[in-house]
């Protein structure tokens, strides 16, 4: 059975995006971006919902590609070749390797997890994600956590009222100061 995994970028107060709506905060440095493009390599798919959706449309956009360097040409055709699946009450349509969900949140978890594929179901968003938590869907949280407090904005999680135990499986520190934690849910 495929995983479900959640990784994002952080602050070290635990906010996805600062009170201004940016990620400005967050822009790796080529270590930290070098291992972002790995943990995408190694997916099978995504789900996100319509913000993050559209945020990583930038990836898509060929009139950016001129511009890219070599690290971001690659990170751009992994990503545009994983499937992936939105979760929008707006978008009546997506383009690119993307389509819309049919169905709720755990039943597309459930129709991933059946069908044959490598790598892990990849979630993407804080809202999206807390919805997967609040159904026991996640197996795996991968934080990078940057040296940075933001002061407030959107929670890597917003509170659900549970504890849910964790084994820390994995942790590397970049010489940026950026950590990766990874964890398992302990079931």
């Amino acid at each position: 059975m495929r995983d479900v995994t959640y990784s994002l970028a952080l602050s070290l107060d635990g906010f996805v995006i600062g009170p201004d709506g940016g990620i400005d905060w967050a822009v790796p440095d080529e270590e930290v971006f070098r291992f972002a493009t790995d943990e995408v390599r190694a997916l099978g798919v995504h789900l996100m919902g319509r913000r993050l959706y559209e945020t990583m449309l930038y990836w898509e956009d060929t009139d950016r590609e001129p511009a890219f360097d070599a690290a971001e040409l690659e990170f751009a055709e992994l990503w545009n070749a994983l499937p992936k699946v939105v979760f929008s009450r707006t978008l009546s349509e997506v383009r690119g390797n993307a389509r819309l969900a049919t169905g709720s949140l755990a039943e597309e978890v459930e129709r991933l997890r059946a069908e044959p594929g490598e790598g892990p179901i990849g979630i993407g968003g804080p809202t999206l994600a807390s919805q997967a938590e609040e159904l026991g869907l996640i197996d795996e949280y991968r934080a990078r956590v940057h040296p940075v407090l933001i002061g407030g904005g959107t929670p890597y999680f917003a509170p659900h009222g549970r504890k849910v135990d964790l084994e820390l499986v994995e942790t590397r520190t970049f010489a940026s100061g950026v950590v990766h934690l990874r964890h398992r849910v302990v079931r």
